[in-house]
């Protein structure tokens, strides 16, 4: 096939035209379902360069906050969000309607291909990729809760049931939470389900001691580190193999003499800093055992006094509404995501033009070269 001079000649323009740098326009164009939501952030993004070609309008480190925070990703945020609001509006009564002798495949069936319809006007979103996640859920958690619940009730489904476990078999189950010498597993309602909507103040102040522990053992850490090198204030209180204990330290300080000097007692001082940090560290840490204890004794104490509509409202809503919606949120991040991705790969690849390219490749070459002369090779 014969190839014309003008063909071959326009291919060559093109081919240069792309190396002066600039986003083409065809990349862009790739991008148009995007664009068709997105006209603003579109226009937010990109500025004319020469005809045919477009460059950032904003440092590639603003990219995601121009998006994010552009009124029309915001507006298609909420559409897809009151897409899925609506929809748990509709379905949430036959959720928690279902009950004893109850049809799981009927009920999955119906809210599933209720689902893949509402999401079918959903821009930028497949409507598949949502049904897929509630049928993974599904597959995953809410078919055995649904049949725990046709086989037992609400009530009786949520109770704890004693730990058994089988020694002949290696399995990685463990107990959900020990209450006294007993150990309980939970399959419809987790305890974390219970601490979130019922003792989040007890939780918060579990988390407090968490973070007070870290903070002394990183401080105790920090210690050890500067001061048990060779030579250093705490090398003489290691043990056999190298650690700092309390009856370490402890041992260590009986040995010496304040009086000795004033060396003796710049080693004294750590010594009492790492034994006053390991105590605090201590103190705070039976604290926090008392206190899971104590939470742990009000969850098991709760399950038991919680009504039926009140177990509905844990699992309904706080439990599959709440990983459903969590699902979306995803699908939401993935497609802003993949857009920001795109771009800043865009970006980049046409972000140095050939003349720039030449010259650092000649600055390099320069560079070589003097090292090479300095060496002694003759260029």
């Amino acid at each position: 096939m014969a190839i014309k001079k003008s063909d071959l000649y326009s291919s060559l323009w093109v081919s240069c035209d792309e190396l002066r740098g600039g986003i083409p326009a065809r990349d862009l164009a790739a991008l148009e379902a995007y664009w068709q939501i997105l006209p603003g952030v579109r226009a937010a993004l990109f500025q004319p360069l020469r005809p045919g070609y477009f460059q950032l309008s904003t440092l590639n480190s603003q990219l995601k906050p121009t998006i994010f925070d552009h009124a029309e990703f915001t507006a298609f945020i909420t559409t897809v969000t009151q897409l899925f609001t609506a929809w748990r509006e509709a379905n949430t009564p036959q959720l928690k309607g279902f009950d004893k002798d109850g049809h799981p495949k009927a009920l999955i069936e119906n809210i599933a291909e209720d689902l893949l319809t509402t999401f079918k006007g959903a821009p930028l979103l497949d409507a598949y990729d949502v049904y897929q996640h509630l049928m993974d859920y599904w597959a995953a958690t809410m078919q055995d809760d649904c049949y725990l619940i046709a086989a037992d009730g609400w009530r009786d489904a949520a109770q704890p049931r004693l730990f058994v476990e089988d020694k002949s078999k290696k399995t990685k189950t463990r107990p959900d939470f020990v209450s006294g010498k007993k150990r309980y597993q939970t399959e419809l309602l987790p305890p974390a389900l219970i601490i979130a909507r019922y003792f989040a103040a007890e939780q918060a102040a579990l988390e407090k001691l968490e973070a007070d522990i870290a903070a002394l053992g990183q401080q105790l850490e920090e210690l050890a580190e500067e001061h048990s090198g060779e030579d250093g204030l705490l090398a003489d209180a290691l043990n056999d193999r190298g650690k700092l204990t309390r009856a370490s330290v402890s041992a260590r300080l009986k040995q010496l003499k304040v009086e000795s000097g004033e060396l003796i007692a710049e080693e004294e001082a750590a010594l009492k800093q790492w034994l006053k940090l390991e105590s605090e560290e201590a103190e705070v840490s039976a604290q926090l055992k008392a206190a899971q204890e104590k939470l742990t004794a009000a969850v098991a104490a709760k399950y038991p006094a919680l009504t039926a509509d009140e177990i509905k409202r844990l699992v309904v809503d706080d439990k599959w509404l709440a990983a459903l919606d969590a699902a979306v949120q995803g699908e939401l991040e993935r497609v802003s995501q993949t857009l920001t991705g795109r771009i800043r790969e865009l970006a980049e690849r046409y972000a140095t033009p050939l003349p720039q390219l030449v010259q650092g490749v000649a600055e390099l070459e320069q560079t070589v070269n003097r090292h090479l002369e300095r060496m002694g090779f003759k260029l």
